[in-house]
């Protein structure tokens, strides 16, 4: 995770000098909605041989739900087109895994994200944090994985937890006037970099599409 950390921190340390001449910092505040894609959507474990059970485990169907979740993010101008967001998120989603004659086990998905972005404002309206931007960068991804027989809510009985670096990119769009808040809407996209290697026992890559609604002051 220390590798992860300090790639993490690249963009912010590239545009330091920047940084400290930023003035006016905005500040957001979003709920969002997860989508997941992939392996995380949907995904088949193989039949395999269970000696605690003495049989064969059919195939297994593993999904995920739509999810929500809320970020908050300061974003500092550092150009008339350019600037650097420090985003802090968290979601949660529910699942299941489904095997023919077998019980349904539940599953749990929460995480929390520390990422650091740059945000481009192509038309020059930064300072203001108000119109069209590009949005891409890097997070720390703080992941547990619940998976249990009971209820979802209260019964969970085996827990993995998984320290991970991913990456996100998109687009947003501020809505309003120059002074006061703005309304935002935002669409990216997050990809799971490290540690989602199936051989070695880690779980599939937490991708996702993410729409948030917000504001911005």
């Amino acid at each position: 995770m220390r590798r992860s950390a300090t790639l993490l921190l690249l963009p912010l340390l590239l545009a330091s000098g920047a940084v400290l001449r930023a003035q006016s910092p905005h500040m957001g505040f979003s709920l969002n909605l997860l989508f997941p894609t992939g392996e995380f959507a949907s995904k088949t474990y193989a039949p395999y041989y269970s000696p605690s059970a003495g049989y064969v485990i059919p195939a297994q169907k593993e999904t995920y739900d739509v999810g929500i979740g809320g970020s908050f993010t300061v974003s500092f101008p550092v150009d008339r087109s350019l600037a650097i967001r420090l985003n802090l998120s968290g979601s949660a989603q529910n699942g299941t895994n489904r095997a023919p004659g077998e019980s349904t086990i539940n599953l749990r998905h929460s995480q929390f994200n520390l990422g650091g972005e740059l945000q481009i404002f192509p038309q020059g309206t930064a300072f203001r944090h108000r119109g069209l931007y590009f949005v891409g960068g890097l997070s720390a991804d703080f992941e547990q994985f619940d998976r249990s027989f009971g209820d979802p809510l209260y019964d969970y009985t085996d827990t993995t937890r998984k320290s991970r670096l991913g990456a996100t990119g998109g687009i947003g769009h501020s809505f309003g006037y120059d002074a006061g808040a703005r309304f935002t809407l935002e669409a990216t996209f997050h990809k799971t970099l490290t540690g989602n290697d199936f051989d070695a026992g880690d779980p599939p890559s937490t991708d996702f599409v993410k729409v948030g609604f917000g504001w911005v002051f």
